[in-house]
């Protein structure tokens, strides 16, 4: 929720020429963070002490186990390898330099021939989006679990938080979630800049379809993001590090946020910390999952609302 709420600040924030601030005010900028994380431990201790105890009961009752048989626990090996795999070819591949340099120019040829209705000039941009949203699903979610499944063949996939039984019992949780986020959303969207800086696809207002698209896509890529941090990563690494399963995946999810405004990247920290111990209390990742598509949507038809752009098309021109 701090990741959130530093996101919010930052698009809402003055985007006009301004004085370069201060190194008072960047010293503070800079060290917010620390402030920040030494007054919300106390309340994440709190909240997940239990939880963070059984995990570390459980991974060091396992681990005891596997050294007394002679064996080897391979999952953290394949999981870190597996992690950096995938983050360095979302970071060369997954973007839009390589849509602009080698997908765009074959999208061309095939416009050219008339070919499965391509019209780059019309959907140009949603192409591009395609492409990311695509490598995220198939970055964060296929092949971590073909590598998984090959070489943990008794490991079920359904235990990387995909189980549905139970969600119920803590339904709750996300309409905790919800009841702190979507007050703090509607103030802060009637900030001026706010409209300019969602929905990130800036055809959305064309038609109802162009906004349809774009959030399947954005739902995708975080639905893809939920199963990685918090299922592939603290599924396999549940029973060999315990609590330090969810401190360990903090440092990949921060990092991905690196080219966002600071504050957000700093608060991807405690924002994995709080949905990591919830992911493994509840052994599912569907709040968290609500939680981000319900507050994404809210913030694209807010931005659109209120610089009166919302579509009033199916399909558009």
């Amino acid at each position: 929720m701090f990741a959130l709420a530093s996101t919010l600040l930052a698009a809402a924030g003055p985007t006009g020429a301004r004085a370069a601030p201060t190194l008072f005010e960047t010293s503070t900028k800079a060290l917010f963070p620390i402030a920040a994380y030494l007054a919300l431990a106390p309340v994440l201790w709190f909240f997940f002490r239990g939880t963070w105890r059984e995990l570390d009961v459980a991974a060091h009752e396992h681990q005891r186990k596997t050294l007394a048989s002679g064996s080897y626990d391979y999952r953290p090996a394949v999981l870190f390898v597996t992690t950096a795999l995938v983050l360095t070819l979302q970071e060369y591949y997954g973007g839009r330099d390589f849509y602009e340099n080698h997908l765009k120019p074959f999208l061309r040829e095939l416009e050219k021939q008339g070919g499965f209705g391509v019209d780059l000039r019309k959907w140009n941009e949603l192409y591009g989006y395609g492409w990311w949203a695509f490598t995220r699903v198939f970055g964060y979610v296929a092949f971590p679990m073909i590598v998984w499944k090959i070489c943990f063949r008794k490991d079920s996939l359904l235990d990387m938080g995909l189980r549905v039984r139970g969600f119920l019992k803590h339904a709750w949780i996300y309409g905790l979630c919800l009841a702190v986020v979507v007050p703090a959303v509607v103030i802060v969207s009637r900030a001026p800049d706010f409209g300019t800086y969602y929905p990130f696809y800036k055809q959305c207002s064309r038609s109802w379809f162009d906004l349809a698209m774009w959030e399947m896509m954005y739902f995708a890529q975080f639905f893809a993001l939920e199963v990685f941090f918090r299922g592939f990563w603290l599924s396999g690494l549940r029973t060999t590090l315990g609590s330090g399963a969810i401190f360990a995946m903090c440092v990949p999810y921060c990092m991905i946020h690196y080219g966002k405004p600071y504050l957000e990247a700093a608060g991807a920290v405690v924002a994995g910390i709080a949905l990591g111990s919830l992911a493994m209390r509840t052994k599912s990742i569907y709040s968290g999952f609500l939680v981000h598509v319900t507050v994404a949507l809210l913030m694209d038809l807010l931005a659109l609302s209120h610089r009166n752009a919302l579509p009033t098309s199916l399909w558009g021109p």
